[in-house]
């Protein structure tokens, strides 16, 4: 039986079962345990009220990203619930001897991106976090997905986790990306095909062509919002691109320690003779620049294509409209020309430096447009050094754009930058939901490159005309 053919989902979680529960969950060990300050604080509460200890603090990584001000860090937070709860993510984390990367750290940023910046996230582990979006580090070969807090409360205590194991999906594209189509559009339009509901239940492995050839930024792109089509996260098996990405970060292993990972990691793929329980292909060539017209994730279409008609899409007439009446939309409207109030590029979906190029690209020799209000925030002071040194800055400054701190600023309103009710937000981020960008935001998920065309033109504009 040990010989029969294994996917790389299952090889993953089948090596760290501590224990199996007959008809219930599996003891899940896990290496890795990131915290912020908005899940952890009633966690670390939890641990005091019950006498119990942080059992591998050297496990655990504290950053803080989601209440974090992206202008002015260096002065005191204002809004006195951010303040708190960042105070409580470094006390707990110096109480219990946890490595902390605060407000003003070199190694602050957004907690998705940190880690893959620092060789935290390794392939083959088990990675977990108080935040939905933990699928990002599935772009490594790890098992990652987002727990709630009293789960924080049970890794920090325990190590372990119990889960049931979910089902198995594999998502194949091949054939050869178009111009101006991004990972960011690959995994918006996987999600507009499958729904936002498409892979509930389903741990997904992408593969084919186009994940072999895209970039380890790519890759997390991907994986991060893996979610947004209700998957309990996703990988991606790693190959000569994920090693080359590792290979010489500050906790990457070294030496002979970096040979015997590397035997390890290359056995992480999925054996021939593999059957999913559900698998999908699609080609390459099919996928133009997305964005979304809706308010969940799986309302997106081609940039050049209309908004389809309630007769036309698998959700309820009624919450259709009601959607459609949110955004100020119509049926059978284009997107293209559509008014932008706003521009946000950043959040771990898409705040690396790749992505932050390819904005560049399209803004180099333009100028912002009237009327648009742009926030440009890194995802770590790494990232915001690369822009600086690789004289993205420059063009962003003779643009007219300012380039803000790092931190998750506008993807969740959960600090300042939040998008007026009403307005039009192109965004980058993740999700689309009423008012996750600030109460009444209508929000646009696209692209960086949909992003810069937006920034410039004031309207929803096909990036391929500008590049």
């Amino acid at each position: 039986m040990s010989n029969a053919p294994k996917a790389l989902f299952d090889k993953v979680w089948d090596a760290h079962v501590v224990r199996k529960i007959e008809d219930g969950p599996d003891v899940l060990f896990i290496d890795r345990h990131f915290i912020h300050e908005v899940t952890s604080p009633v966690a670390f509460l939890g641990l005091e009220n019950r006498g119990l200890n942080v059992l591998f603090p050297e496990r655990t990584f504290a950053t803080a990203d989601h209440n974090t001000p992206t202008i002015n860090q260096h002065l005191p937070v204002q809004d006195p619930l951010s303040a708190n709860q960042l105070k409580a993510l470094e006390q707990n984390s110096a109480k219990w001897g946890i490595s902390h990367w605060g407000l003003g750290h070199q190694k602050n940023g957004i907690v998705h991106v940190v880690g893959p910046e620092n060789g935290i996230t390794l392939p083959g582990m088990t990675i977990v976090c108080g935040d939905s979006h933990t699928s990002t580090h599935g772009a490594f070969g790890a098992i990652a997905f987002g727990i709630g807090t009293s789960e924080v409360e049970m890794v920090l205590s325990s190590q372990c986790i119990m889960q049931p194991k979910a089902k198995k999906m594999r998502i194949n594209v091949n054939g050869q990306l178009n111009k101006g189509v991004t990972p960011k559009d690959v995994i918006l339009y996987i999600i507009s095909q499958i729904s936002a509901s498409g892979a509930t239940g389903y741990f997904v492995e992408y593969a084919g062509d186009v994940f072999r050839n895209m970039t380890m930024e790519g890759r997390m792109t991907v994986c991060n919002m893996s979610i947004e089509m209700g998957a309990r996260g996703g990988m991606i098996a790693p190959d000569e691109t994920t090693f080359a990405f590792i290979k010489g970060r500050e906790k990457a292993p070294k030496g002979e320690a970096w040979e015997k990972a590397l035997a390890y990691w290359k056995t992480l793929k999925t054996d021939e003779g593999v059957v999913f329980d559900l698998e999908y292909s699609y080609n390459a060539a099919d996928i133009e620049p997305m964005i979304t017209y809706g308010t969940n994730p799986g309302m997106g279409i081609g940039i050049t294509k209309k908004i389809p008609t309630s007769s036309e899409v698998k959700d309820g007439k009624a919450s259709y409209e009601k959607s459609l009446n949110y955004m100020g939309f119509h049926e059978g409207e284009e997107m293209i020309g559509k008014k932008v109030d706003y521009v946000f590029i950043g959040s771990c979906t898409n705040g690396r430096i790749e992505d932050f190029r390819a904005f560049a690209s399209i803004v180099k020799g333009r100028k912002k447009a009237d009327g648009v209000t742009a926030w440009i925030v890194p995802g770590s002071h790494v990232v915001e050094a690369q822009i600086r040194e690789e004289g993205i800055y420059d063009i962003l400054t003779e643009a007219g754009f300012q380039l803000r701190q790092p931190g998750c600023s506008a993807c969740l309103a959960m600090n300042d930058d939040k998008i007026p009710a009403g307005k039009y937000a192109v965004s980058t981020s993740n999700r689309n939901f009423e008012g996750r960008q600030g109460p009444g935001a209508r929000t646009l998920l696209a692209s960086p490159l949909v992003a810069a065309a937006a920034a410039v033109t004031g309207k929803v504009t096909d990036p391929r005309e500008l590049i």
